[in-house]
């Protein structure tokens, strides 16, 4: 009879566990919808700038150009110059990396140093218009690639320039 009685003791306090348990809980931790949104969010910000982008790549993109061993700004390279900076003063989330290069004439070292040159010139330039100069980046491509492939004065000129590249 002890037995009995305590076996139904044990069998009411595992009834009355069960029935008293901890209710379900949640796991903690992102919810569902909110990392949705997110990502929602974050595509629409992307979408946003690649609009945006888009509209003002083509005056971001314009080169400027350069005399024969120079890398002095030419008054038609800063009218240039100045409009890149009103536009990136406009869209602050823009950054430009500005290129370097030169003609096939010269050793490639000079042609680096002086496409560093160049590239550093505008960077300054657009920085001394009040462009965050951490929005700014240069790289020197000097000789190496040139935009025309020609050996005469006409195809060395275009290939004396600074190119712009956009990106956010």
């Amino acid at each position: 009879m002890k037995n009995r009685l305590l076996l139904a003791i044990l069998a009411l306090m595992c009834v009355s566990l069960l029935s008293f348990g901890c209710a379900s809980k949640k796991v903690a931790g992102p919810d569902k919808d909110s990392w949705e949104e997110q990502e929602r969010e974050r595509l629409a910000k992307e979408r946003e700038l690649r609009e945006k982008l888009a509209k003002v790549a083509g005056e971001l993109g314009s080169m400027i150009y350069f005399d024969l061993d120079r890398y002095d700004l030419k008054p038609e390279s800063r009218q240039i110059l100045t409009r890149k900076a009103e536009i990136l003063k406009q869209y602050p989330e823009i950054k430009l990396v500005v290129e370097g290069h030169c003609d096939e004439r010269g050793t490639a070292e000079y042609n680096l140093a002086l496409g560093e040159r160049r590239a550093r010139a505008a960077a300054d330039y657009l920085a001394n218009l009040g462009v965050t100069a951490s929005r700014l980046s240069i790289v020197s491509y000097g000789k190496e690639r040139p935009l025309d492939p020609g050996h005469n004065e006409a195809a060395w000129s275009k290939n004396r320039r600074d190119e712009f590249k956009p990106s956010y």
